[in-house]
């Protein structure tokens, strides 16, 4: 099933590949939902596209009070929503050989953000998503990391690990609903995620966004359930690695749910 929904609500959409696949959505004929913490960014991309395309939303995914607000403002505003993308997060770095120095309550904010909080945005919506009569999606942006952790981002690593174990029990509870369950795999991208390091060289290493935007987007029309950017190492050493993780996670899937009832 190609990817043809037409009002999408993209959280974190205020730079990085938020904000390049909201351009990329509406050039392609979606109108986008941004969603962000930052307004200018925000009216920016209004300004830019139009608001018969484009609309924008002010909200930060850690105001866990607000939420229930927000996801109420939006399947009210917007009846026809039909796919909601969830791109936020942060990076750090964080040195777990300096015990004395690891900032626990920072460690644990970033596991929130880049997986806990999506969790909670995904529950939310997907009850809207599922009574739609139409066609409609979930997709999360996850990494590369998911599958190989990076020595240096132990947070973020985790993080994404575990947003794709969740992402993977959810696509398969919800077979044979009308609702997709769709995870994006990034490589290294030049965006302000990396700006920890420094704007020179943060934004200077990996794949160039827009490369990234129109490598997903050509996996996304096509129809891949996981969308897969680059590799880690050698890329059929790689890809084979992920098929067999998705062999075993079917398998014992099978047996599991030959006892659970959905």
């Amino acid at each position: 099933m190609a990817f043809n929904y037409k009002r999408v609500l993209l959280v974190g959409a205020t730079s990085g590949i938020g904000a390049a696949m909201a351009d990329k959505l509406v050039l392609e004929g979606a109108k986008v939902i941004a969603v962000g913490r930052r307004q200018e960014r925000l009216d920016a991309f209004v300004q830019k596209h139009g608001p018969e395309k484009a609309s924008g939303v002010r909200y930060d995914i850690t105001d866990t009070a607000g939420m229930d607000a927000f996801i109420e403002r939006i399947v009210t505003d917007y009846p026809d929503l039909d796919c909601v993308f969830l791109n936020a997060g942060r990076q750090h770095q964080v040195r777990l050989s300096r015990p004395a120095e690891v900032d626990l309550d920072a460690f644990h904010a970033e596991m929130g953000t880049n997986f806990s909080r999506l969790v909670d945005l995904s529950v939310k919506f997907l009850p809207h998503l599922l009574q739609k009569p139409f066609p409609t999606a979930l997709v999360v942006t996850g990494s590369l990391i998911a599958a190989v952790p990076a020595v240096a981002v132990p947070a973020y690593s985790a993080s994404k690990a575990a947003l794709n174990a969740f992402v993977c029990c959810l696509r398969r509870q919800y077979r044979g609903t009308n609702t997709r369950i769709i995870e994006v795999w990034p490589p290294l991208v030049q965006t302000e995620i990396h700006d920890y390091m420094g704007p020179e060289i943060g934004r200077a290493m990996g794949m160039p966004v827009s490369e990234f935007t129109d490598k997903a987007w050509a996996q996304l029309a096509a129809g891949n359930e996981l969308v897969i950017v680059g590799s880690m190492g050698p890329e059929e050493r790689f890809l084979e690695m992920v098929r067999m993780r998705e062999k075993a996670f079917e398998d014992l899937s099978d047996l599991m749910l030959a006892h659970f009832e959905l």
